[in-house]
């Protein structure tokens, strides 16, 4: 990565080592990768290969062994308490199953976040999550709660919830995985529309192929706790690094398997 690079990055994972049990499994081992900004990048790799883990150290959910992690130039590792969580605030993050509040409807989860965390009045919360369920097509009502509403719709309120209060870095947990195909092409449109719209800085972790030929910008994948690739969509089909090959392979019969798609392979 040039210093021309790293000086324009949003995030930079810079030699980062992290290992648990205490030093019996380590998982991310040299770890450096980029993520520029505004531009959406995919996160593919076996499972195991340290995707998740990355992730929480971009959050700063945990601290490398060594190396570093920057956000917005930020040493995100030497933050503690409260000005971690105020450092959090210019995150979004959209869970793999949604993470709705069960007992809350899909207004009062979209205004949650607006009411912990700022000082707005009522009346320009209620404009705010009302302009962003608009924008990613929920229809009003609005009191319906989480059980009354289709997996599609979790999904766009999820995701509402997590850009409701503009924030500078969008990541996404797994947003496709185990879902049907007429949900997986709902959640690529919001991902696109969101994409956009709204100019984010996206960091998607999945193993959705398809979706991140479609969607990305960039596409980084892991390896060994490393990152092996950085390039383009067109980049990566076209790769001949027998893990990418192999992970194409794997990938794409598990797709057809759950979309019903036959004869598609990857030469």
């Amino acid at each position: 990565m040039s210093k021309e690079a790293e000086g324009a990055a949003a995030v930079v994972l810079k030699d980062v080592f992290k290992s648990f049990r205490g030093g019996r499994d380590q998982i991310l081992k040299g770890m450096s990768i980029s993520f520029l900004p505004g531009q959406l990048t995919y996160v593919l790799g076996p499972s195991g290969t340290g995707k998740s883990v990355t992730l929480k150290h971009i959050l700063g959910l945990l601290a490398p062994d060594s190396g570093s992690v920057h956000v917005f130039g930020i040493d995100i590792s030497k933050l503690v308490g409260t000005p971690l969580t105020e450092f959090r605030q210019r995150f979004g993050m959209v869970f793999q199953n949604s993470a709705l509040f069960d007992d809350m409807t899909v207004f009062e989860n979209v205004a949650f976040p607006l009411r912990e965390h700022t000082d707005w009045s009522e009346g320009k919360i209620i404009s705010e999550v009302e302009e962003v369920l608009n924008k990613l097509g929920l229809p009003k009502p609005y009191d319906k709660f989480p059980s009354e509403i289709s997996g599609g719709m979790k999904k766009r309120v999820g995701i509402a919830r997590a850009i409701v209060r503009r924030p500078e870095i969008l990541l996404y947990d797994e947003p496709t995985t185990g879902l049907d195909p007429e949900t997986r092409q709902t959640v690529d449109e919001l991902i696109e529309k969101i994409k956009t719209e709204f100019k984010l800085t996206s960091i998607v972790i999945s193993h959705d192929i398809p979706s991140a030929l479609r969607l990305a910008d960039r596409i980084v994948f892991l390896d060994g706790g490393k990152a092996v690739f950085l390039g383009t969509p067109e980049e990566f089909i076209e790769s001949k690094q027998p893990k990418i090959v192999s992970f194409l392979k794997a990938e794409m019969v598990a797709y057809q398997a759950l979309s019903g798609i036959k004869n598609v392979s990857h030469s």
